[in-house]
């Protein structure tokens, strides 16, 4: 059985999807979702579907105990970043060496780094009048939106979009791409 934990700090529309799309899977499951935000939505969404979920803080994620070792004793295949604004601590990498992957709502290397996320992604987007934007997954590395892309999916733009109707095109693809790129990583030989 391939083990999956979904870190997320918000509303885990993403994480909701991941959840839902592998609840029946005979060969993959979502063990654990991870969250920095006690008031995040995704809890709910995890008590919904009855998904083990545990709430953390900033030290305790940046220490070398703590969520590192919860992170030993789930042995995950793949973890994965949905949502997820804490920058991820060098020795998780070291620990989980390309296992740990981040779906980022633009068409890196473009728009990415910190403070880049969201609605900030979608306003710079249309601040420079680009004509497409997309999703990109990546391996996560010690620097934000730098490590190796997995696959990018773009989507076109119009003259007259707004941060809400480009986030409503971004959503759609990352929903759509979500459950495929993390079946590709873990079953390479289906693709």
């Amino acid at each position: 059985m391939k083990r999956l934990i979904i870190f997320a700090s918000g509303s885990g529309t993403n994480a909701q999807n991941i959840i839902q799309h592998f609840k029946y899977h005979k060969l993959v499951k979502v063990v654990l979702v991870l969250t920095n935000n006690k008031d995040a939505k995704v809890l709910d969404r995890c008590k919904v579907l009855k998904t083990n979920s545990l709430v953390f803080s900033k030290d305790e994620l940046m220490s070398a105990k703590s969520v590192n070792e919860v992170l030993k004793q789930e042995k995950p295949d793949l973890i994965i970043l949905a949502g997820f604004l804490l920058k991820f601590p060098e020795f998780i990498l070291k620990e989980f060496p390309n296992k740990v992957i981040n779906l980022h709502p633009a068409l890196l290397p473009k728009y990415g780094g910190k403070g880049m996320f969201g609605h900030h992604v979608h306003k710079a987007v249309i601040a420079n009048n680009e004509k497409e934007t997309g999703i990109t997954f990546h391996y996560v590395n010690e620097n934000y939106d730098e490590g190796a892309i997995i696959f990018q999916k773009s989507v076109s733009l119009e003259a007259n979009e707004t941060p809400d109707t480009v986030a409503k095109k971004i959503h759609e693809l990352e929903h759509a791409y979500f459950p495929k790129v993390i079946e590709d990583l873990l079953f390479p030989a289906h693709k």
